[in-house]
Order: C-alpha cells, then sequence, then structure tokens
C-alpha cells in the first residue's frame, strides 16, 4: 500500500512537539488551553476514502497494531488528518504505559486479537490539521479546536475527544496529581499547529520525570540474573562526533523476566566492539560492559538528575518503538 500520508492526497503532517517547562504565570493563564497529558503514543491519524492510517512519531504506519481503533461512521466520506495519543488503563482506569506496552510491538493479527481483550486501547484525539480540501495547520489553537469539537469523533467505540479548558490551569494542574496522571498541557490559545517541530507555544508539565535514553549496551546480571542482563547502559544523542551518546547512567530495575528476555533478543543483533559513549564512562558501570549499537529507545522514570547529568535511581518503563533515537534529547 502507498505512504499513507500521501495515498489519500493528503501532504504529511509531522506531529507539533511539546518543549517541557513549568505552569504558565497568573498573569498569562487566560492565554492557554489546558489539556490532560495522556500517558500513550503519539499517532497522526489519516481518513480519506473510507480507509484509515495511523502514523507514528517517528513515520511507521502502525494502523495494523490496533484495529479497534476503526473512525467514526460519521466521518467515513471525510478526508481528515486529526492528532492525538493511543492510550490503555489499569484496573483504575488510569492511563497506563504499562499496559499499552505489551500492544507496541505486535503485527500478528492472532496474538493481537488476544492481546486487544486483555488490553484495548483508545484513540484520544486532540487536534485536527486538515479537513476536506483545507489545511488548518496555520488557524489559533482555539479555532482548531472548535473544528474538532463539531466533528464528532468520540461517535465511535474506541475513539475519544480530548478536553480543555481555557485558563485556570491551576485546578486541572492539581486534579492531574490527585488522580495519579502524568501531568498537563498548555497550550497558547493563538498558537499554530508547526509540524515536526518542538515549539514553547506547547509546554508540557510532568508530575513525574520520564526521560528518553538510547540504549548503548548492557552489563551482565548476578545471582538470579546470572547470565542475563543485569543492567542498561544510557546514553543521550551529544553532537559528538560518529553520532555518539552522552551517558546519562545505567538502569537496572524495573524489569520482569519476560522483558528481559526480549531485550535480550533485540540486543544481540546489534553487539558491538566498540563504545557509542563519548568518553569514558565511570568504573562501575564500564565493568563487564557489551557494547552495542544505539538503535533502541526506551524510556525509564527517575527521581532527579545529579551536576554531571545522570539520572538518579531511574527504572525501567519500556521501549519506545515509536520513536527513533534523533527524537531523543535531554530534557530540562
Amino acid at each position: 500500500m502507498a505512504d499513507p500520508r500521501t495515498w489519500a492526497g493528503l501532504a504529511g503532517i509531522a506531529p507539533m512537539l511539546a518543549a517541557p517547562g513549568r505552569m504558565p504565570p497568573d498573569d498569562l493563564d487566560d492565554r492557554y488551553g489546558y489539556e490532560v497529558k495522556w500517558d500513550g503514543v503519539r499517532a497522526v491519524g489519516y481518513l480519506a476514502g473510507g480507509a484509515f492510517h495511523l502514523v507514528s512519531r517517528n513515520d511507521h504506519d502502525i494502523t495494523v497494531a490496533y484495529p479497534e481503533l476503526a473512525p467514526p461512521d460519521r466521518l467515513t466520506s471525510a478526508r481528515l488528518v486529526v492528532d492525538g495519543e493511543i492510550v490503555a488503563f489499569d484496573e483504575q482506569g488510569r492511563p497506563s504505559f504499562a499496559a499499552l506496552q505489551p500492544r507496541m510491538h505486535l503485527r500478528d493479527e492472532a496474538r493481537i486479537a488476544r492481546r486487544r481483550e486483555r488490553n484495548p486501547v483508545v484513540y484520544m484525539v486532540f487536534d485536527v490539521m486538515y479537513r476536506d480540501g483545507h489545511r488548518l495547520t496555520g488557524l489559533p489553537y482555539r479555532e482548531r479546536r472548535a473544528i474538532l469539537d463539531a466533528l464528532g469523533v468520540d461517535s465511535a467505540p474506541a475513539w475519544q475527544r480530548s478536553g480543555y479548558r481555557v485558563g485556570d490551569g491551576a485546578a486541572l494542574y492539581e486534579a492531574t496529581l490527585a488522580s495519579g496522571l502524568e501531568g498537563v498541557m498548555a497550550k497558547r490559545l493563538d498558537s499554530h499547529y508547526r509540524p515536526g517541530q518542538r515549539s514553547p507555544d506547547w509546554i508540557k508539565i510532568k508530575h513525574v520525570r520520564t526521560q528518553e535514553v538510547v540504549i548503548g549496551g548492557w552489563t551482565s546480571g548476578e545471582g538470579r540474573r546470572e547470565g542475563s542482563i543485569g543492567a542498561l547502559l544510557l546514553g543521550v544523542p551529544g553532537g559528538g562526533r560518529g553520532g555518539q551518546l552522552d551517558f546519562v547512567g545505567h538502569v537496572g530495575t524495573g524489569f520482569t523476566q519476560r522483558t528481559l528476555t526480549d531485550l535480550g533478543a533485540r540486543l544481540r543483533p546489534l553487539e558491538s566492539d566498540h563504545s557509542p559513549f563519548a568518553g569514558r564512562l565511570p568504573a562501575a558501570a564500564a565493568r563487564n560492559a557489551h557494547w552495542v549499537r544505539p538503535a533502541l529507545v526506551g524510556e525509564v522514570v527517575y527521581a532527579e538528575r545529579t551536576r554531571d547529568g545522570l539520572l538518579r535511581t531511574p527504572s525501567w518503563r519500556g521501549l519506545r518503538p515509536d520513536k527513533g533515537v534523533r527524537d531523543v534529547r535531554l530534557e530540562s
């Protein structure tokens, strides 16, 4: 099948990215729309001629992985490009990245059908960039949201329109914190949609510290993990020669045995004789190190960063197949 960004005559629209930051000051509060920050996988939806495609942030067609995300019947004749987040929920009804993880790598229909029963997903739609021959990216956020509200996207079982509020961001911040959600998005009401750009017009305010990382190697396990992975060696692209990574720490917690087995299988073909990190690693991290080509992106949660840029007490959250190495940067 042709590239879903062009098969329907729709120009490719990479998702706009938010900059990490803090809540806007009180005197600017009413210039922003506030949304829940969903803990899932970003996906752009293309709908035209009754066909539908989901494209991840790193340009992979992921439609087959989420068959329940068929669009609303009322939109089958429309030509649309929408932006949203694929989200799974835990037993308490909270967005859960852990619940989404088992779905992210699947492409086999039988396995998807089984996982679909245990880990259903929804598509939380929060923006519209194209409608029936009209590119909407130059319209202000407030106007795009009005168009989205009128579409009735939440008339499909697995589609939901992500709500927003104008002003009073502090109330949403406190509500999401109390509910155990990931955080808040603050978007300027007059901001345009800037495809593929990271803009301060959109601010992500997290309740927990997470960091996307590139796996540069691993160390051998001991005790119950003997013969397996003990810890992953983590980096972020640092702009050095040859695309070397800046070392940001190692993670040895947050793994299940199934996760370790899967990671081992994915890392073996990437083994290398050379360290992908710029400079020398701390002796404790480099001891018994096995290097790999920097190709796999994951995510950790951590307590804080040290003065020399290392992640303190990181815990593994999972791989991020929706993101490429070039997407990873050290978050402020």
